[in-house]
């Protein structure tokens, strides 16, 4: 058989590959610490397994769902945004839930995009963005971040990309993955200001905005934002319910329709309980947003420990639960100081070149770890130094 031209140039995922390396390492009795992937260890709130536990032994909630998701669930969506980030939606129109936020990014792309149309990706930036433009037969276009320009687009290089026309979408992601970069007010108004200049669909992925962050943000906060942008978010992080695959997208009535118009011939909704204890989660207090950062910042502290032992250079300000580190001049690529820990210390850590050729000068370490396996990766490390210092 022979795959579909669509598949060409896309590759397994990244960490596909490496969770499958890994555990081959394991079976060999390494015992690696993975600092990799951005998956939460924690479990959710106790309210929150318990609502979904109570509603799964009623007998009427297993049938298949509203292709818009649950009513309840739309309208805690609707009171999350307009609590968190002052933004008002309408739960019957402007919301939309999803299986994972991933997923949307999917469905946006299949919705706008035709073979040809041009997408603006952030260099470094989530891969996901470049793998779903291209399997919905577009062309990306890279925009590049650079820590000398804050993490920050170029908006003077990108009205000059915008103005040779073909560009149809952009995707952009604050709190930065991977940099962890915090937007200003400024910036959204920037962002918001250029896709209206060009007619450009702005698509703002935003799931780490409550991670080590005290002001959380929407692209939506921005004045006329609805007339030109829609934006992603989702539980996986701030509620620890990754593998739940609780998401949401929110724009204008328009732009929900359109791309529910995709999604509906795609899947046929969640499962109801899982629906009404992801509404459970988002009404949570403050003190689980407190709980959850407290754990992270004292983790964070620890990887700031491993990074400096690796002499790399960091910024302590970053949000979101990953750390990303410029490596040392002594190293080609991340991927080279990647593969040295990895196979001569046993711990993973990313090398920042999966996410663009932008980030080859650095890595990203992930705080969904203990403290115990922090330290033990700090002792493997240090073990690691001195022995090649004694060769």
């Amino acid at each position: 058989m022979v795959t579909s031209k669509r598949l060409e140039g896309i590759g397994e995922y990244y960490f596909s590959q490496k969770l499958r390396e890994i555990d081959t390492l394991n079976k060999e009795g390494k015992q690696i610490i993975n600092l990799g992937i951005g998956s939460p260890d924690l479990p959710p709130h106790p309210e929150v397994i318990k609502t979904l536990q109570d509603e799964s032994a009623k007998f009427n909630v297993h049938a298949y769902q509203n292709y818009k998701g649950s009513p309840v669930l739309r309208s805690a969506m609707s009171d999350w945004y307009k609590k968190w980030y002052a933004v008002e939606l309408n739960a019957d129109t402007e919301i939309l839930p999803l299986i994972g936020s991933k997923e949307g990014i999917m469905h946006i792309c299949m919705t706008y995009l035709d073979a040809g149309d041009k997408v603006l990706v952030p260099n470094p930036g989530y891969p996901t963005y470049r793998s779903a433009v291209k399997l919905a037969g577009g062309e990306c276009v890279d925009y590049e971040l650079t820590e000398a320009n804050n993490w920050e687009p170029d908006f003077d290089a990108l009205d000059a990309v915008a103005a040779e026309g073909g560009i149809k979408l952009m995707w952009i992601n604050y709190p930065s993955m991977p940099t962890g970069h915090l937007p200003t007010t400024s910036l959204f108004e920037k962002i918001v200001a250029f896709g209206k200049r060009h007619n450009i669909l702005i698509c703002h992925d935003n799931p780490y905005s409550f991670i080590l962050n005290d002001k959380p943000a929407s692209l939506l906060s921005v004045p006329g934002a609805k007339d030109i942008a829609v934006e992603l978010n989702s539980l996986s992080k701030s509620q620890n319910m990754a593998g739940w695959r609780v998401g949401m997208l929110s724009g204008a009535k328009e732009r929900i329709d359109e791309i529910l118009r995709f999604k509906s011939n795609m899947d046929s909704g969640m499962f109801l309980p899982v629906q009404l204890a992801a509404a459970k989660a988002l009404a949570l207090p403050q003190s689980w947003y407190d709980e959850v950062n407290a754990v992270y910042r004292k983790r964070r502290e620890k990887v700031f420990e491993l990074l400096d032992l690796l002499e790399c250079v960091y910024d302590k300000k970053q949000a979101g639960m990953f750390v990303w580190a410029k490596i040392p001049a002594t190293y080609t690529d991340g991927f080279a100081l990647s593969d040295e820990v990895l196979y001569n210390a046993n711990v993973f850590i990313t090398p920042g070149g999966i996410f663009g050729n932008a980030g080859d000068g650095y890595i990203r370490v992930s705080l969904c770890s203990p403290e115990e396996k922090l330290q033990e990766s700090i002792t493997r490390i240090k073990a690691l130094f001195l022995t090649v210092k004694d060769k």
